[in-house]
């Protein structure tokens, strides 16, 4: 298929047609399986802390990478992705968890997903593009300093019940709380980060975390058994069994299905299913898409980067959408492609989606298998893998080299997006950062149109031109913004002359506003008495002039192919009009 199909292609399962029809062999098979093995044990305490880092159980984490990881990986459009939970949705997700609970949460999912598949239908994939890297590093900047600020409460094991919504009320709560620090948490915290930060250098393929949260588990564990209090998944989160009993930790239980609205709401009570709901959550639901497609096209970006291939957008967003609206009937919250899990995939030798799928089923025995373990896990060590995790997101070194050498515009938006991401929520930040971008986009293309005076130009006009005449080059797009400054500064030109002539070879886009001020520019010159002549248009002003019906009147409007044959036409008229005197 070439380049510019996978550009607008959609249909379901677009990357495992593709690799079906290239052919699919048993070693390629074997390949998929040792990096879905891979991946799918990198996953289990990542999913886990990202559930947990948003207000929910560590349970639906797992469920949301076992069923959005296989269905995404079943529709979408690109080879190596792994969808599931990830950082970037946890600032976004959290507050919503806090008022809705998880009812909220996964009615809010599923319209995530409604507008993932209409995106997918209009074919915006390839328009995510056009977000400037100003504003992504900005809100993934914001999200990182939101997701380490919450586990500032686990890494020193703060006696906070629920942390509050607003950044400045949870900057607060800590301040307050920070003298009841737990020293068995604190030392289990910076254990694990110390060995986050210092295994990398032993250039194993062993991930880091995965040793980190083992020993920060053992320490724990050595901890208790002489009277500590600390925090474990199993002391923080329970379950009740289909019969009724009650456990801790995490239910060793398959993913079921359920209505969304049937889940436990904002203390456990249920929310129900109104119209009223879904217009509260549209607003969340429509800054979880935004970040989806940002999050899995860019994800597909990097990986076609690193693989030679081409992913299809829309498929893509079709397959997190389908993801989105399935996962949150078993349990599941927003998902989306992860870079970081996605880039692991692909390094572990994968050959096509099966691998992700692969992932999803070793998530699904590690639900079965290693609960009762997984609930030893100290809350003070995933703390500390989430703090990991937000400093890679957060991209500080490419943040800082924008601050140091991209233009002031630029910086501008970073700065607002960082901030309003930090104070507010993702979907002031993403519509103010993308709204200012343009803004300073528009007035920044604006500024490049100009108007030059030629008329003594010997390269351009060769010959002196008749008194009370000006030749004008106009360069740049005449659109809303430049065209009336352009034009209103040849008007004022028009009072004191004779004729104009406008060299507009410059001129490659005339839009609706600008053809309004060159209107207004010919009414000024016949009121005046100011001859105006125009030449060298390109195709799209000339196209747009004659679709508006804009026509050459004698003596007042001309048009000419070439600014040499308007010239030569102004010659011969001040001749004749010579020769006519004498």
């Amino acid at each position: 298929m070439s380049d510019r199909s996978h550009l607008f292609s959609l249909r379901a399962g677009h990357a495992l047609r593709d690799v079906l029809a290239e052919g699919y062999s048993l070693n390629k098979l074997g390949k998929d399986l040792l990096a879905g093995i891979t991946v799918g044990i990198i996953a289990i305490p990542l999913a886990m802390a990202l559930a947990i880092a948003s207000g929910v159980a560590p349970q639906y984490g797992l469920y949301t990478a076992i069923i959005a990881g296989l269905v995404i990986a079943l529709t979408g459009g690109s080879r190596y992705s792994i969808s599931g939970p990830t950082a970037a949705f946890v600032v976004i997700l959290y507050p919503v968890a806090l008022k809705y609970g998880l009812s909220g949460l996964l009615i809010a999912t599923v319209l995530s997903g409604v507008l993932l598949l209409v995106m997918a239908f209009m074919r915006l994939g390839r328009l995510i593009e056009y977000i400037p890297e100003s504003v992504t590093l900005g809100f993934t900047g914001g999200i990182a300093v939101v997701i380490a600020t919450l586990q500032v409460k686990d890494f020193f094991g703060l006696p906070i019940a629920a942390m509050p919504e607003h950044f400045v009320d949870k900057l607060l709560i800590l301040g307050q709380m920070l003298p009841q620090l737990s020293w068995p948490s604190l030392l289990v915290a910076v254990v694990t980060l110390a060995v986050m930060l210092l295994w990398p250098r032993l250039k194993t393929i062993i991930p880091a975390h995965l040793p980190a949260l083992f020993i920060g588990t053992l320490l724990a564990l050595l901890l208790l058994g002489f009277g500590a209090e600390l925090d474990t998944i199993g002391s923080r989160f329970s379950y009740t069994t289909p019969d009724g009993a009650s456990g801790s930790g995490i239910p060793p239980y398959l993913p079921y299905f359920d209505w969304p609205w049937l889940r436990p709401g904002p203390d456990g009570e249920l929310l129900g299913f109104s119209w009223q709901l879904v217009k509260d959550l549209l607003a969340a639901a429509f800054a979880m898409a935004m970040l989806g497609a940002i999050e899995s096209l860019l994800c597909a970006v990097v990986l076609d980067g690193m693989s030679g291939r081409r992913h299809s957008a829309n498929s893509e967003l079709f397959g997190q959408g389908i993801g989105n609206i399935i996962t949150p009937f078993f349990g599941g919250i927003t998902a989306t492609a992860a870079l970081a899990r996605s880039s692991a995939n692909f390094k572990a030798g994968a050959q096509s989606p099966v691998a992700a799928m692969v992932h999803a089923l070793v998530l699904l025995l590690g639900l079965v298998l290693l609960a009762p373990v997984l609930s030893y896990v100290p809350m003070a060590a995933l703390a500390s893998l989430l703090i990991i995790v937000a400093w890679n997101m957060s991209e500080a070194p490419k943040a800082v080299h924008l601050l140091k050498t991209a233009p002031r515009s630029d910086i501008w938006v970073f700065i607002t997006c960082f901030s309003l991401t930090v104070l507010f929520d993702m979907v002031i930040a993403i519509t103010a950062g993308i709204l200012l971008a343009a803004l300073l986009f528009v007035k920044e293309i604006a500024e490049m149109s100009k108007v030059t005076d030629i008329s003594h130009n010997r390269k351009q006009v060769e010959q002196p031109i008749p008194t009370g005449w000006q030749v004008l080059k106009i360069s740049g797009p005449l659109f809303f913004a430049a065209a009336d400054r352009i034009f209103a500064d040849i008007a004022r030109l028009s009072e004191r002359s004779r004729g104009l002539v406008l060299y507009m070879d410059g001129v490659p886009l005339l839009d609706a506003g600008g053809l309004a001020a060159l209107n207004k520019l010919i009414s000024k010159c016949h009121k005046s008495k100011t001859q105006l002549v125009i030449a060298d248009l390109q195709f799209q002003p000339l196209k747009t002039l004659a679709k508006a019906g804009v026509k050459p009147v004698p003596g007042q409007l001309s048009f000419y192919p070439t600014l040499r044959e308007a010239l030569e036409t102004l010659y011969q008229q001040a001749a004749a009009a010579e020769d006519q005197d004498g």
